[in-house]
């Protein structure tokens, strides 16, 4: 079992998501974005490391441990209106807080990452689980959510390596994409979905989609939501 995810995500009219990069220049696009965040009501929202560095508050953890720790869940809070979940399989974050905007992080590790940074986040309370080695099998990853901290509703909320890769792997269920009146115009901007090189062929599991809703928003901002329909996973 996993939770309903939806990838949520405020973009111009060419799917760009740097914000300062659109034309005409507008700072609505964030407050749009957290304004649809809220009536989407996810029990827990999602992002990767680059974004994830945003909000941390540490320069960095101390480089040695002197203690050994077992590479098993740590989570000290099981129950909040909403969790922070980032996945950082390297465990290059130093957080130096335990929640964002009132959310408990929660971190998404990698096996190989140092006794350490594990006790860099058990020192700031901040939990961490396993979802792979060196990399992270995403379809675990939910399920786990689901099981230990009873998400049933994650917003995926990038960027777009992070976007693609669930995309990619058939574990979207809703796309929520409100589309602003500006563009970017040139390349070097993230765009909604993206990849990484060595994936650059390969293409999501989609079937179909489903438009279940567009609303115009004020300001001229469309809010377009589509159901997904995943070919079976093997």
């Amino acid at each position: 079992m996993k939770p309903y995810v939806i990838c949520h995500m405020v973009a111009s009219l060419d799917g760009r998501i740097l914000h300062s990069r659109w034309r005409p220049e507008t700072r609505d696009g964030g407050t749009l974005f957290e304004r649809l965040h809220e009536r989407l009501a996810g029990d827990a929202w999602l992002i990767g490391r680059v974004t994830g560095q945003e909000f941390a508050k540490a320069g960095a953890y101390p480089a040695r441990s002197e203690q050994v720790y077992a590479r098993e869940p740590w989570l000290p809070r099981r129950q909040a209106p909403a969790f922070g979940v980032v996945l950082d399989v390297h465990g290059k974050i130093a957080w130096g807080r335990a929640n964002i905007g009132g959310d408990p992080i929660v971190v998404v590790l990698g096996s190989a990452v140092s006794d350490a940074h594990l006790e860099g986040l058990r020192r700031d309370g901040v939990s961490y689980f396993f979802g792979g080695e060196r990399t992270l099998d995403l379809s675990a990853v939910l399920q786990f959510l689901f099981q230990e901290l009873g998400i049933r509703r994650l917003l995926i909320e990038g960027g777009g390596h992070v976007n693609g890769a669930f995309l990619r792997a058939g574990l979207i269920d809703e796309i929520s994409l409100a589309v602003c009146p500006a563009v970017d115009g040139a390349q070097g901007a993230p765009s909604v979905f993206d990849s990484v090189a060595d994936e650059s062929g390969r293409r999501a599991p989609l079937t179909g989609m489903q438009l279940s809703s567009c609303e115009v928003l004020d300001g001229g901002a469309v809010w377009l939501r589509y159901r997904l329909e995943n070919a079976p996973r093997p």
